[in-house]
């Protein structure tokens, strides 16, 4: 039988422990207790257990727990600790690091966001990566951000591509060069993305698979037979 972490003891160092030792326990729901009980009375103690187990955490729930835990100790001793995450090979400690950044919101941080992150191999890095840099991102920085994000347009698979075209999509109005340049380029999947990303832009309301259509019937086309077809659509009705 797992151990249950009690939140209340009067021994705040065995309570420490205890939390400690149930961050890695087998049971899912007692990682989780652990996380919350360790974010509920935070102590400078659980920085180390907390961070490491961002590190091998499985399970969505426990990670977004475990981040929620961090950002209530102070940020002056979080922060570095995180950051030095930020570099390791294990790719759930850098997406891990990267999601609670994003938690903390502290936007010192965002001289940390390196090209190499938004462009990592592994596309949960790299979503995280966009996601925290939108948060994080001075308004004067937005446009080449933006620049940034766009040279990636037309990567992964859907997941992958919503995720990009909202992280464009929050950046506001200063993605609209970048995207009508990517829009303008010779690759189909990255044209079809810039221009579903637009339209989505300019109609939120609108579905990312109905965009996607639209921007693939409009590449297809080209540029000129879709206004001619538009316009015959708007006469028929």
């Amino acid at each position: 039988m797992q151990e249950v972490v009690p939140i209340n003891t009067t021994d705040g160092t065995d309570r420490n422990a205890r939390v400690a030792r149930a961050l890695s326990a087998e049971d899912g729901s007692v990682r989780l207790q652990a996380a919350l009980a360790a974010g509920t009375r935070p102590d400078p103690g659980f920085l180390e257990p907390l961070v490491e187990r961002c590190a091998v955490e499985p399970d969505f729930f426990v990670r977004d727990m475990l981040s929620w835990a961090l950002t209530r100790l102070p940020p002056e001793a979080t922060l570095p600790r995180v950051r030095r995450e930020l570099g390791s090979e294990r790719t759930r400690a850098r997406s891990q690091a990267l999601h609670t950044l994003s938690k903390i919101g502290d936007r010192s941080a965002w001289a940390w966001i390196t090209r190499g992150m938004l462009r990592d191999a592994d596309d949960e890095v790299a979503r995280t990566a966009w996601r925290v840099a939108v948060v994080l991102v001075p308004e004067e920085e937005k446009a080449d951000l933006a620049g940034e994000l766009a040279g990636q347009l037309g990567r992964g698979d859907r997941d992958v591509r919503l995720s990009l075209s909202r992280a464009l999509i929050d950046l506001g109005d200063v993605t609209g060069p970048a995207l009508e340049k990517a829009a303008a380029g010779p690759d189909p999947a990255v044209a079809a993305h810039a221009r579903a990303t637009e339209l989505l832009r300019r109609d939120p309301e609108a579905g990312f698979d109905a965009a996607v259509e639209e921007a693939k019937r409009r590449v297809a086309l080209g540029p000129e037979r879709a206004a001619v077809t538009d316009g015959a659509e708007t006469t028929e009705c």
